[in-house]
């Protein structure tokens, strides 16, 4: 019989010496590596790179493909080559006490009554990290920073998704600079999950009924720090080919592919929660995608209580939250009625209800049998609590779906809003945590939504916080070096080109990031409305400006890729070369290398379509400026003093003319504002004055714009209110 090999490693409780085994010391990292809350914590992140640095990037940071590479014994031999015994241990016991530790929470003190009646929240897509590829872009990372944050905050919430085994696609750009899509299988051992059971033990499927035939859907568990993430998977035994591939690519497929995901969220998503024994106090709709869940619950209750279908409905619609994200109407996904009958038919003679009822619940006009059924109308209407995301968009809002309510005048439309926020430890740069620490004291994260708290950086060093975000920039630009070789070496370029593409960028020049969705209303072009004006502001010599792009369009999305291209191919103009670039493949990683790197941070879009943006949110964390239309979250957040606005606050009936008038206001805002501001510098190199913007963008927008003042007030102002708790100042039907 073998002898398992002992190692002397140092303890962290006492700094004393303890015997430990390679298993022992392997089986604590991967109980790290299987809770997500390791994303947000850099120590953690920097324990997990040093083990192989170079494998850790390769693998998209994934901490479980990384440890399935290595044998206990691997580990241990590294953990003593960079005495890594300590980090490993307190890594082990953090996420231990963080887990078991709630009863100094803001949860615990101001949301009991949601311990034993949890929120369930929804959402089609989450953005928790990149090595977890289920999302595609704002709106999953939106729902990920929302569960991160209700786990920091520790409230009662258990979350439902889907598993897309094909995620959204990886983007690359041929040589003439157009979109191309590749989707890969994710592979299910090296991502976080496991099977989720029934309080039997017994591994969970449901099963949705359909006209044509029944829909089943295993469950996995996802642990994101203190929540439980729920993701229905339909590569199941027992489901057709077709359905098998169901739920493998976000936003993928037609209509009716749309619908059936849907109703597997919705639908099985609610059965999900029941073989859990889970009872929700609240259901939070976050966006339309879910909108049939509510009718699975009205089901439940007339089954289990004996209520009628209307009094069923009163009841559930007094329990959910539902919370709109676009004002563009293409972002609201409608069905034919054929649809509709095909894959709620089923559901709808359990309930009781016509045809003609069911559609009503999804029409703006009930009778008028020319509408479709619109999951947003559905949303709103099966919910007594409804928000937008900003408050700009919460006027757009209310006008939108003023037809809901002809009784009400547009002002009583009880649409509210809960302006969107960021999770800060998630987007946050080591270097200015470590001097938020100093400056902001012990607890200043845990504190992170109050103002007091981001007040005393008024007091920082103004050569330390330029000198950490020149530091950043550095790094942001080697990265984006890096990328643009690799992009260069795989459209097999010429050696001169992988060489420029290593130089690309000056460390020293004013940088201005744009990152997001490649929609045309996002006018990413609109700088290339004064193209020559703009090719001289670039390359001046005494004060150059430098852009980096990144983004994806939708695979359907034509013109969207067009836009893509026009920009990518900018590489080709002497004017441009080096000094605009573009960076295939968005994601989570991209988006946090340049939040935390750029100068400033570019939002156009064509007013008032952005219902409110959240990365220019993570770029103030980082102590970059905004330059943006005010539309969404900077009309709520421009002072005058913390950034800059592009135009004020207007549009034109005519698109094309506000498209021409805010290119304009762009260009005249970078050439009499940004740019002088930025060169103009001290005897000590400093530029003093865009400094104090820096300082008072952090002051003024950080706790307001922090994903735990939002998820707090969801709770004050919907969850506790539907599962029975404290009223609520929003509208309520």
């Amino acid at each position: 019989m073998s002898v398992p090999q002992v190692i002397a490693a140092p303890t962290t409780e006492r700094g004393s010496w303890a015997e430990v085994t390679p298993e022992v010391l392997y089986g604590k990292l991967t109980t790290v590596a299987r809770n997500l809350w390791w994303s947000w914590h850099p120590e953690v992140v920097s324990l997990f790179r040093d083990l192989d640095p170079v494998r850790w990037r390769q693998l998209d940071h994934n901490p479980i493909a990384l440890l399935a590479e290595m044998t206990p014994q691997m580990v241990a031999d590294r953990a003593s080559e960079m005495v890594l015994y300590t980090r490993i241990n307190q890594a082990h016991r953090r996420l231990k006490d963080y887990l078991n530790n709630t009863s100094r929470t803001w949860a615990a003190r101001e949301a009991g009554v949601l311990g034993s009646k949890p929120v369930a929240y929804f959402s089609a897509e989450f953005g928790i990290h990149e090595s977890a590829p289920i999302y595609s872009g704002g709106l999953g990372v939106l729902s990920g920073d929302h569960i991160k944050s209700a786990s920091g905050l520790a409230v009662p919430l258990v979350a439902i998704g889907l598993f897309y085994d094909q995620g959204y696609f990886k983007q690359h750009l041929n040589d003439d600079g157009f979109q191309q899509e590749e989707y890969l299988n994710t592979r299910v051992e090296n991502l976080p999950m496991e099977p989720a059971k029934d309080p039997n033990g017994k591994p969970i499927t449901v099963s949705i009924e359909t006209r044509g035939g029944t829909l089943l859907a295993k469950l996995w568990l996802m642990h994101v720090g203190r929540i439980s993430l729920y993701l229905l998977d339909c590569d199941v035994d027992g489901n057709s080919p077709e359905d098998r591939e169901l739920t493998s690519r976000l936003y993928g497929g037609d209509h009716r592919t749309r619908i059936r995901q849907e109703l597997v969220l919705g639908v099985g998503g609610v059965k999900a929660l029941r073989a859990l024994g889970i009872t929700p106090g609240a259901y939070h709709l976050n966006e339309g995608h879910s909108g049939f869940a509510p009718l699975e619950v009205i089901r439940e209750r007339m089954q289990d209580d004996g209520l009628s279908f209307d009094d069923a409905l009163r009841e559930v619609a007094q329990q959910t939250a539902f919370t709109t994200h676009t004002p563009v109407p293409a972002g609201h996904d409608r069905f034919d009625a054929g649809l509709i009958e095909e894959h709620l038919g089923p559901l709808r003679d359990k309930l009781g209800i016509s045809h003609q009822q069911l559609m009503g619940l999804g029409r703006v006009e009930p009778q008028n049998e020319h509408e479709t059924f619109c999951m947003t109308v559905i949303g709103l209407k099966l919910s007594r609590r409804a928000n937008a995301v900003s408050s700009l968009h919460g006027h757009v809002s209310r006008r939108m779906w003023a037809n809901l309510w002809p009784w009400r005048v547009e002002e009583e439309i009880p649409i509210g809003h809960i302006t969107n926020g960021v999770h800060v430890p998630s987007w946050l740069a080591q270097p200015m945590w470590a001097l938020y620490d100093k400056m902001l004291g012990d607890d200043w994260l845990s504190k992170n939504y109050l103002v007091e708290t981001w007040q005393r950086i008024t007091r920082v060093d103004r050569g330390e916080l330029w000198e950490t975000h020149n530091a950043l920039k550095s790094r942001c630009i080697e990265f984006v070096r890096r990328r643009l070789s690799r992009q260069c070496r795989r459209r097999n370029e010429s050696e001169a080109a992988v060489d420029a593409a290593r130089f690309a960028l000056d460390p020293s020049a004013l940088t201005i990031g744009f990152a997001r969705r490649f929609a045309t209303y996002k006018r990413a072009d609109l700088f290339l409305r004064k193209l020559d004006e703009m090719a001289d502001l670039i390359s001046d010599s005494k004060r150059p400006v430098q852009f980096i792009f990144a983004g994806k369009a939708h695979p359907a999305d034509e013109p969207g890729k067009k836009l893509i291209q026009k920009i990518a191919n900018l590489r080709h103009d002497p004017r441009f070369g080096g000094r605009v670039v573009y960076i295939e493949d968005y994601d989570i990683n991209v988006t946090r290398h340049m939040v935390q790197g750029v100068d400033v941070w570019l939002n156009n879009p064509r007013r008032p379509l952005e219902a409110s943006g959240t990365s220019g949110m993570k770029a103030v964390l980082n102590g970059g400026l905004n330059c943006s239309i005010l539309d969404g979250w900077w009309a709520e957040a421009y002072n005058g003093k913390n950034g800059f606005a592009i135009g004020n606050g207007t549009q034109h009936v005519n698109d094309e003319i506000t498209d021409q008038r805010d290119s304009d206001k762009l260009f005249e805002v970078l050439r009499d504002e940004v740019v002088p501001l930025f060169y103009t510098r001290d005897a000590d190199g400093l530029p003093r004055q865009w400094i104090e913007f820096m300082i008072e963008s952090i002051a003024t927008c950080a706790a307001r714009f922090s994903a735990h003042r939002m998820v707090i007030d969801y709770a004050r102002l919907c969850y506790l209110p539907c599962a029975g708790g404290m009223s609520s100042d929003m509208n309520v039907r």
